[in-house]
């Protein structure tokens, strides 16, 4: 082994309340978080990846802490190496654009709609998670769960995307991604709107 870690009495005291301060800043934050670990959903057995790239607007979500403007939206580029680059951006209340770009790569190819993508800022690799692909019509979910402290499996966070290729969808068709976000566990009381609008008109967000 490289190191062995021990956890003494007062290690696990100062353990205890930063997992409390995490836990209550999660709760005020709106995350949603469960005891456990991660489930595993199922994903669609017959994905192409190439079918998802271009622009995805964000319709609704769970409530995330790195999200914090409106007019969010995702775009996939195929790369020559067969990942996938990604690029996310939102509109900040203060009229900047705030923009991240990453990888997605398939970490099986016996279940191609599970990507592990990492999000970069210079040459550090700074928010690795997997992304769970269902495709309804034009739109698509992405499911994504973070175990937090891992070593533990003490509770775990998580993150849901409705996306569609416009920004506006019917509520029949929202309905529809309701059913299939709830059978893969999704509270859908905890579902949030994005504000999708006054968009078009901002540069570089459209």
């Amino acid at each position: 082994f490289d190191h062995i870690v021990f956890v003494s009495v007062l290690d696990m005291k100062a353990f205890q309340v930063l997992f409390m301060l995490l836990l209550t800043a999660a709760v005020a934050d709106g995350q949603s978080f469960h005891l456990g670990k991660c489930q595993q959903p199922s994903v669609q057995e017959d994905f192409d990846v190439t079918r998802y790239m271009g622009t995805w607007y964000e319709i609704e979500k769970l409530p995330a802490i790195f999200e914090r403007g409106k007019c969010n939206q995702a775009t996939y580029s195929l790369l020559a190496d067969g990942t996938v680059k990604v690029h996310n951006s939102e509109l900040l209340p203060n009229g900047k654009i705030n923009s991240i770009e990453g990888v997605a790569k398939v970490k099986n190819s016996s279940q191609p709609a599970i990507l592990t993508v990492s999000f970069f800022k210079g040459k550090y690799t700074v928010i690795p998670y997997t992304d769970l692909f269902y495709p309804i019509h034009i739109c698509v979910h992405i499911l994504w769960c973070t175990l937090v402290f891992d070593l533990f499996g003490l509770f775990h966070v998580d993150y849901a995307w409705i996306l569609a290729r416009t920004r506006v969808l019917t509520e029949d068709v929202i309905s529809q991604l309701h059913d299939e976000l709830a059978s893969a566990g999704v509270n859908l009381n905890r579902l949030t709107v994005s504000d999708q609008t006054g968009c078009d008109q901002t540069k570089g967000m459209k």
